[in-house]
């Protein structure tokens, strides 16, 4: 079996970022997308804060661009998902779903996040017929509709913004008293006509009709406890991420589900690294993505250099954290 030299399993802005590091390189590194390629930013409507690009571009648009960036250096592309790694052996292994196995001398985790759920009553039956985490996605099936945005942050904001272009009214539901959104969409939110909000209150299930759509939510106070209905179309949720990294428990040093690495990206395991949303629960924007990814192809490209005059056996024991037996 081919030992890759690199494998980069994730293809937001940090896998395509060390991709591109790792291909200028010469390690013919090899990215394996997982289900969603480009991850968050390719959701993303617009970005308007990533340097160089002082009139913004769609989320789609710079995948595409960091992708063929990537292509152009010699990474290599595989359309595929990763379900299970084993860093207790040298070179280590990476499967996917499509049930292929690669031996690798050197692995960046950028897995990224996918969306928090609310965890109520109606959500996942209704998930697709009214209930989405995307508005980029599928904001134009809400034409001339009501719907209803739940969350405080940036992205509810974000969201809820390029909601008003479809939507005839767009209500914000918050469970505090104000927004966590920068002032600066704070301030165009409360500039837009179509947009309300309702606060100190919290979902606490989802309502369809008999077709299986959307009709209502059921509300909760949590001041008052008062409980109300309130008539929508449908229900846009962004409360937070919930880190992609189950395939690495028990593989490497976690904590919340995130993986712990110091600050040169380096991982529990020699070899192995981590970059973008699957280490970084605070900053969590494609531009500190980007530079976590290009830390963790430099420290990767480091790493296989010293490998060049080391034997696997050593490898493998430091990864274990066990002692060779003299020689």
């Amino acid at each position: 079996m081919t030992v890759e030299n690199l494998i980069i399993i994730g293809s937001g802005p940090a896998g395509f970022t060390a991709g591109i590091y790792a291909g200028r390189a010469e390690l013919n590194p090899l990215l394996i997308t997982g289900n969603e390629i480009g991850g968050q930013v390719a959701i993303t409507y617009e970005v308007e804060n990533y340097p160089g690009f002082p009139e913004g571009l769609s989320g789609p648009e710079l995948v595409e661009r960091f992708q063929k960036q990537a292509e152009r250096f010699g990474a290599r592309i595989e359309y595929d998902y990763v379900n299970a790694v084993d860093f207790t052996q040298h070179p280590f292994v990476v499967r996917t779903q499509s049930g292929k196995e690669y031996r690798a001398k050197s692995v960046i985790a950028s897995t990224g996040a996918t969306p928090r759920k609310l965890g109520i009553p109606g959500e996942d039956e209704l998930i697709g017929r009214g209930v989405s985490y995307c508005g980029t996605c599928d904001g134009f099936f809400f034409r001339g509709k009501e719907v209803v945005v739940v969350g405080g942050g940036d992205s509810a904001i974000e969201e809820g913004l390029f909601l008003t272009r479809f939507a005839t009214k767009v209500t914000v539901i918050h469970r505090r008293d104000e927004l966590r959104a920068s002032k600066i969409l704070q301030n165009r939110a409360a500039e837009n006509e179509k947009m309300a909000f309702i606060w100190d209150t919290v979902v606490t299930s989802i309502n369809g009709d008999e077709n299986g759509a959307v009709t209502s939510i059921m509300l909760e106070n949590v001041q008052t406890g008062e409980v109300s209905e309130f008539a929508t179309d449908g229900v846009f949720i962004f409360i937070g991420h919930d880190p992609n990294g189950w395939m690495f428990e028990g593989q490497l040093d976690m904590k919340d589900g995130y993986i712990v690495t110091n600050r040169r990206m380096h991982a529990s395991v020699p070899g192995v690294f981590a970059a973008g949303e699957i280490q970084d629960n605070h900053f969590r924007q494609v531009a500190s993505s980007v530079g976590q990814g290009t830390m963790a192809a430099m420290e990767a490209e480091k790493f296989l250099a010293e490998l060049e005059d080391t034997d696997y056996e050593v490898v493998k024991a430091e990864a274990l954290g066990l002692e060779l037996a003299p020689a």
